[in-house]
């Protein structure tokens, strides 16, 4: 297989990927949609941020984060509080409901992959692991 041909199946393969994690995120919480669910699970890892923050790190468009927001925070998953350094700024941090809801689907989508991937040798997981470390490490700014 040719340099060319390799990425034209990566791009099919990565877009059936994203489509069945879109999928899967509502069978698994109907509440709570794939971008939800990202948005909450760096919430939980950066112990909470501003909504530009949040835009800015998945590259997403201020009013599309102010809205997911919104519903997160309507659905009790998230509350707004003034920063104690610079009370002008709204952090964004998770609920005890939202830790709860965010440790559910975790664990249902880490059970989901480990079935899926129960049969592949050691070595192919810890490649795998890495190539996709490494292409998620492209600079979102740098690349197109």
């Amino acid at each position: 297989m040719e340099a060319a041909e390799a990425v034209e199946v990566i791009q099919r393969e990565m877009t059936v990927f994203a489509r069945r994690a879109r999928a899967s995120a509502g069978r698994m919480h109907p509440e709570l949609s794939l971008v939800s669910y990202t948005l909450l699970g760096h919430l939980e890892t950066s112990g909470g941020c501003r909504a530009t923050d949040l835009a800015a790190h998945y590259a997403l468009d201020k009013s599309t984060v102010s809205r997911q927001v919104a519903a997160l925070e309507r659905a009790g998953l998230v509350e707004r509080r003034a920063d104690p350094e610079d009370h002008r700024v709204q952090v964004v941090r998770l609920t005890p409901a939202g830790r709860r809801i965010l440790a559910q689907v975790t664990e249902s989508r880490r059970a989901a992959f480990a079935q899926r991937l129960a049969h592949w040798p050691e070595e192919d997981l810890r490649r795998f692991a890495g190539y996709l470390e490494r292409y998620n490490a492209w600079p979102a700014s740098g690349g197109h």
